[in-house]
């Protein structure tokens, strides 16, 4: 006869009952069992109220057996993880309901283990899954958006609370729509939002993310995660280009001493926190690009144009470009030039 069961744990999530246990390796008179032993799943669902409990007088019934051929399908390393998929009927329309769990396990047909401990939960029905759960690289990280869900399997939803956050990483990215890929983390929860839009801002990118949401609504005395939404992979790549820099000011220096007249250009540092640097450039033409002045990104805001021909008229504008390498728009163009010796620049 197997030991009985002594560290069962029952977990709402969703509308799922996640049970958990120590699967027994011993007899009651702790000898080594032969072979695994079958397992049975008893549960009973009744009314919260403990007289109404009592007036139902109800006992556990079986909802599940794995014999001992399927046990590992079920477990890992010793410990068994069972879950129960509650149904509508399950849940009361006016009053509290508590489902109670219990385990047997058998290693012969007449050699059934002792009860196990009994777990009590509290049962409501969980908001339904979000379904529309929608992910963005940008400058600030990767933005979640979602549309909040208003019911659940028995009618209305009641108040969000707030919503979880999980993400997971890949290996890489699946290599077409729908292709199941194993994480290479955990699927683990990263952050709380109150609404329906989160920005995760420690996604690194380059790497491949797995992300899902909960909604968790508030009941008395306990709350209820909603089960995953639907899962969004994202290669978190910033495709988007930054802001156009603002305050081009292009100011002419003459020639002092050994100084050649020259045009000194400064704009406002792009509020951008992912700014790799800046290009200038200079055309003779309204609306034209112009020609890239310098070689290799500016690290500030900044620029000496030393080239300049004396009389002649130029239109600066200036690009931010950031660390994934996106431009951004130009910059107002400014004018400039370099005046003709003994005159003033245009």
């Amino acid at each position: 006869m197997p030991k009985a069961v002594s560290d069962l744990t029952a977990v709402q999530t969703g509308n799922d009952i996640s049970l958990g246990f120590t699967l027994p390796k011993q007899t009651i008179d702790r000898r080594p069992l032969k072979q695994l032993p079958a397992i049975e799943i008893y549960r009973l669902i009744r009314p919260a109220d403990s007289a109404a409990a009592a007036a139902a007088a109800l006992s556990p019934v079986p909802i599940l057996i794995i014999p001992p051929s399927m046990v590992d399908q079920y477990s890992e390393q010793g410990h068994v993880r069972v879950v129960d998929s509650l149904k509508a009927e399950d849940f009361g329309p006016d009053q509290e309901k508590v489902a109670a769990y219990m385990v047997r396990t058998r290693a012969s047909s007449k050699r059934e283990s002792a009860d196990s401990n009994s777990v009590l939960v509290r049962i409501y029905p969980a908001a339904d899954p979000i379904r529309d759960l929608h992910v963005e690289a940008t400058h600030m990280g990767v933005v979640l958006t979602w549309t909040p869900p208003e019911k659940t399997l028995v009618g209305s939803s009641p108040t969000i609370a707030k919503y979880d956050v999980y993400r997971a990483e890949l290996d890489r990215a699946p290599a077409r729509e729908g292709e199941d890929q194993k994480p290479i983390t955990a699927l683990l929860k990263i952050g709380e939002s109150e609404s329906a839009t989160y920005r995760d801002t420690l996604a690194e990118f380059g790497k491949n993310y797995l992300y899902a949401v909960r909604s968790v609504t508030q009941h008395p005395n306990l709350t209820i995660e909603s089960s995953d939404s639907n899962r969004v992979w994202i290669a978190a790549k910033d495709t988007r280009p930054p802001a156009a820099p603002q305050g081009l000011v292009v100011v002419f220096v003459p020639a002092l001493g050994q100084a050649l007249a020259h045009l000194e250009l400064s704009w406002a540092i792009n509020s951008e926190t992912d700014i790799a640097g800046y290009h200038v450039y200079r055309s003779e033409q309204e609306g034209a690009s112009g020609t890239r002045l310098n070689s290799e990104l500016l690290l500030t805001p900044a620029f000496r144009d030393i080239n300049a021909v004396p009389g002649r008229r130029y239109l600066y504008t200036v690009t931010a470009v950031d660390r994934s390498g996106n431009e951004s728009p130009a910059s107002a163009a400014a004018p400039g030039g370099v005046a003709v010796e003994n005159q003033s620049a245009p």
